[in-house]
């Protein structure tokens, strides 16, 4: 019986395996940030302990950080505290850090990919869920708490028990105009923000090989949100191609002896999964959601459902709920309700396609008076592309607000939020209550999607634009 990706990844990083106990695996990258990592480096602070190995710990400003006037003290205490304690920590224990205005700073998932920090085959941690982003490269990668992080420093290993293995097929071919985005939340759609739980995803298919690599890292990114650990997509020509040159990525005579690695790691023939499911990828359509969570999601050309339609009480009682807070009618078109604000940005799609994708829609374009759309980019090299290619000055000249780096609007703990009772049309990946802000209403999108809502004012796709009178 053959191996899957993830358990080739896993079994090459066990350091030792007990029946009965946890495999202790060795983790090559740590990822930290100013939100949870204070605790951990005051654990190692008690304990009189040292981090093992700083070379492969990273630290990056970015969920605290503001977008505009970077160059200031941030205002609010707790995020100032929050960054100058992570500042303080990189000093004492030798790590380094991409702090704010540099120029490799932005969300840690957007930067460890970019800098070729992120390889195949690897184990990659991080206090923060969107961790699965990095799975995009065959790389085992998953979030941690503040005591898992707390051993990684210290010991450069973790205890974990062994996960299972869900084969995640997207046969066929998208449609124009159907993103990565939309094949995340048609999955989730499917088999619930639970359906994942327990088990590492790969994601197989012809839509997946046909995606890019930054296509990729959407999908893994949401892998979380189906309750999932991690997910996987195993390494190909396009990996390869996108790491080479890379500033962390080998060189020279290790290129060729690491890229063969790589492409080996793809699951064997004769590998058994805990469990499959398939999507017809020529049934997609662009998604959104309507609720808070990213399972309670509809095609864009559907409509608010009734709670009565639900055939489980548990579904029944939580659509009630989330249609009381996001305050719709079921049976509303999703393409008939008026939006607030816009945000275009966060780990899930604030790389440079997704600014590509965004601004071929708003070019020429202006946003509907009175409502407000931040464009965020994921990194500082991402900003700066962007400006080589004159992206930004699309966004600008169409009405949008063109900012700095950083997780901003994708969750309320920066000033970019959603004030209370404003609707917001968001690329981020969650839309639980108060996400973006207290009493704040979400809808996630894919970046036309979000481009085309701040042109109508109403939840769009780029073929609606005619629409507008």
């Amino acid at each position: 019986m053959g191996y899957t990706l993830a358990e080739k990844v896993w079994n090459s990083h066990i350091v030792r395996h007990e029946d009965g106990k946890p495999d202790l695996l060795y983790i090559d990258l740590h990822l930290v940030n100013e939100v949870t990592s204070p605790q951990a480096f005051e654990g190692l602070r008690l304990a009189g302990r040292s981090v093992r190995r700083p070379d492969l710990t990273i630290a990056m400003e970015d969920h605290n950080v503001p977008t505009i006037g970077i160059d200031k003290p941030i205002q609010d205490l707790t995020s100032r505290l929050q960054v100058q304690t992570l500042r303080e920590n990189c000093a004492a224990y030798g790590i380094h850090l991409f702090n704010m205005g540099s120029k490799d700073q932005g969300i840690v998932h957007v930067v460890g990919p970019q800098l070729g920090l992120t390889q195949p085959g690897m184990t990659i941690v991080c206090g923060d869920s969107h961790t699965s982003t990095h799975g995009a490269f065959g790389a085992l990668a998953f979030g941690i708490g503040t005591s898992e992080a707390e051993h990684v420093l210290a010991t450069q290993t973790l205890p974990l028990q062994p996960f299972k293995t869900m084969a995640v097929n997207i046969e066929g071919s998208l449609a124009s105009g159907v993103t990565a985005k939309d094949v995340i939340l048609a999955l989730i759609a499917q088999i619930g923000t639970g359906g994942g739980q327990g088990y590492v995803l790969e994601y197989r298919g012809d839509s997946i090989r046909n995606m890019s690599m930054e296509a990729r890292m959407t999908v893994c990114n949401m892998s979380v949100e189906a309750g999932a650990r991690a997910g996987l997509i195993a390494p190909d020509a396009k990996t390869i191609e996108y790491l080479k040159s890379k500033p962390h990525a080998p060189a020279d005579e290790e290129w060729q002896a690491a890229a063969e690695y790589w492409l080996s790691l793809g699951s064997d023939f004769d590998a058994v999964y805990d469990a499959e499911v398939t999507l017809d990828a020529s049934q997609i359509t662009p998604f959104v959601t309507w609720g808070t969570n990213p399972a309670q999601a509809v095609a864009i050309n559907g409509k608010v459902p009734n709670p009565e339609d639900f055939t489980e009480d548990r579904d029944r009682s939580a659509a009630q709920k989330s249609l009381a807070y996001m305050q719709l009618v079921p049976g509303t078109a999703m393409k008939d309700i008026p939006v607030d604000m816009v945000f275009l940005g966060s780990c899930t799609n604030g790389r440079i396609e997704d600014l590509r994708a965004a601004a071929a829609v708003l070019s020429g374009r202006r946003i509907k008076e009175g409502l407000q759309m931040l464009v965020v980019p994921g990194s500082m090299q991402v900003k700066a592309q962007a400006e080589e290619e004159g992206l930004d000055r699309i966004f600008v000249e169409a009405g949008a607000e063109w900012r700095f780096a950083g997780c901003s609007m994708c969750l309320g703990m920066n000033p970019d939020q959603v004030p209370a009772g404003k609707r917001c049309v968001s690329t981020s990946n969650r839309n639980f209550e108060g996400r973006q802000g207290r009493g704040s209403m979400t809808h996630l999108v894919s970046p036309p999607v979000a481009a085309a809502t701040a042109v109508r004012g109403y939840i769009s796709t780029p073929a609606d634009l005619h629409l507008i009178k």
